[in-house]
């Protein structure tokens, strides 16, 4: 029925389209007539020639077809001799629904759209697939490297150092290799107060008595430098009540050098002190040495036991 409707309303349409181009060409005529008989009036210097204007009416009267006649040639018309084609109608028409063909169309695509989405899918997985599949085999190849000993570097480029990790010490330890042959030098220049004797006892004058001694006692000004007699590593920093702040110094090979009566000290343990470097000042004399007034109480030994320093002193 709505395919009917359509035709029918069609063939009204072509119908009115027809009569009115039928009239317009009518008017048209008509007008051009008269331009015409207008433009032989001005000719004939203004003279208007009625008869040939009823004349041309007459013409075109008798050229144009009666509207009974119109009609009848349009009701002749069949509907197979149109121009028309239905479907181009249907199709384009925003008042007609779309055809079975353009729903076919419509399915066509949304099955291409989801077959590509499946395919895409599909592909996806596969790609996550191959890339599981690669981690599993790079951490299988870091499993056995290790098992062989070897050093995963990807893991070790990634690591990184805790901010508390102490730095490895860079600087070159001097060895220490002190022999008999070695010297040493003063410490400070003076008189020797108390001579090294370990063979038979000397007098101490503050102590009014004989003693030993395992050093020597060298004479000097409060306040003054005092220098170290060789190189070596300070083992100890300490307190006596005899000799006052004393510093034991390791030579190598089992020698050892201590100093006494001294004040300000300036190394510390563990520290390498090379020859000629300041390790203290000259301090007030304890009372064990009251008497012999400031000095410094200098002494050397091998392996515990003491040995005479004038000996290596140049």
């Amino acid at each position: 029925m709505n395919m009917r409707k359509n035709r029918n309303g069609v063939r009204k349409e072509r119908i009115i389209m027809l009569a009115s181009a039928a009239l317009v060409l009518t008017a048209l005529t008509v007008t051009g007539v008269f331009v015409r008989s207008n433009r032989r009036t001005d000719e004939g210097n203004n003279v208007v020639d009625f008869s040939a204007i009823e004349s041309g009416l007459s013409e075109t009267a008798e050229n144009v077809l009666p509207s009974e006649e119109i009609g009848t040639l349009f009701t002749e018309v069949g509907t197979d001799d149109l121009d028309y084609d239905p479907s181009f109608q249907e199709a384009n028409s925003g008042n007609v629904a779309n055809s079975d063909k353009d729903d076919d169309e419509d399915e066509d695509d949304d099955e291409s759209e989801s077959s590509a989405k499946d395919d895409k899918k599909t592909e996806d997985e596969n790609k996550t697939s191959k890339k599981d599949d690669s981690k599993k085999e790079d951490s299988k190849k870091a499993d056995d490297n290790k098992e062989e000993g070897m050093i995963d570097e990807s893991r070790e480029t990634m690591q990184e150092m805790p901010e508390d990790t102490e730095a490895i010490a860079t600087t070159i330890q001097p060895i220490l290799d002190f022999s008999e042959e070695d010297g040493l030098v003063w410490p400070i220049v003076g008189d020797i107060l108390l001579n090294y004797s370990m063979d038979k006892t000397i007098y101490f004058p503050t102590l009014e008595q004989y003693k030993y001694n395992p050093a020597i006692v060298i004479a000097a000004t409060e306040g003054e430098t005092i220098a170290a007699a060789a190189d070596g590593k300070v083992i100890s920093v300490s307190y006596d009540p005899q000799l006052g702040n004393m510093v034991v110094m390791d030579l190598g090979n089992q020698y050892e050098l201590t100093y006494g009566q001294l004040d300000n000290i300036t190394v510390s343990e563990g520290s390498y002190v090379a020859t000629g470097d300041i390790i203290g000042n000259v301090a007030y004399p304890t009372k064990y040495y009251s008497t012999e007034g400031a000095n410094v109480y200098f002494k050397l030994t091998k392996d515990g036991e003491p040995i005479n320093p004038i000996a290596k002193l140049n």
